[in-house]
């Protein structure tokens, strides 16, 4: 199905740690129920939280929440309601270090829980690049297939706004 290249985005890196069936009907734009309470907070808190912050700064495809210089290194902010999806997060920041990485950029970053009041510092590694790079194989392959992963209950399933594709 997909002949072109593949565009793999943060949101893609972010759903491949929660659940391989999200990735595959996102990278084909069918989207989660946008009325689901969860992503309704969640869109609130972006535009809410650190409202003096540039929001949004687009770079080759990648959304980041915002920018800083912090003592003159570039500093790529993901804000995010909880820590419940700590890994998920973490994941998509460090995709979007890999490819500032890869344009000569280097960068780090931060996860913010405003919410928790929480700040986790990330910074891109080997191993977790290594990580990363596997990770980004299999989303390819997942986008590849004509039809979704099987529907595999975790421990996100229970506030999932895809649940309605699930487990109608």
């Amino acid at each position: 199905m997909f002949e072109e290249e593949i565009s793999i985005t943060g949101t893609l890196v972010w759903y491949y740690y929660i659940c391989p069936r999200e990735v595959w009907l996102q990278s084909r734009q069918i989207n989660p129920d946008e009325q689901d309470q969860n992503m309704t907070w969640g869109r609130y808190l972006h535009e809410h939280a650190y409202q003096r912050e540039k929001k949004e700064l687009s770079f080759g495809g990648s959304k980041f929440d915002f920018v800083q210089n912090a003592d003159g290194q570039l500093l790529v902010v993901e804000v995010k309601k909880t820590d419940r999806y700590q890994k998920s997060a973490a994941m998509q920041l460090l995709f979007y270090l890999y490819k500032l990485k890869q344009q000569g950029i280097i960068a780090r970053g931060e996860l913010r829980f405003p919410e928790q009041k929480k700040i986790e510092p990330v910074e891109l590694t080997a191993d977790n690049e290594k990580e990363l790079e596997t990770a980004l194989d299999e989303i390819k392959s997942i986008i590849q297939k004509n039809i979704p992963p099987p529907v595999e209950r975790n421990k996100y399933c229970a506030k999932c706004a895809y649940q309605e594709l699930c487990w109608a």
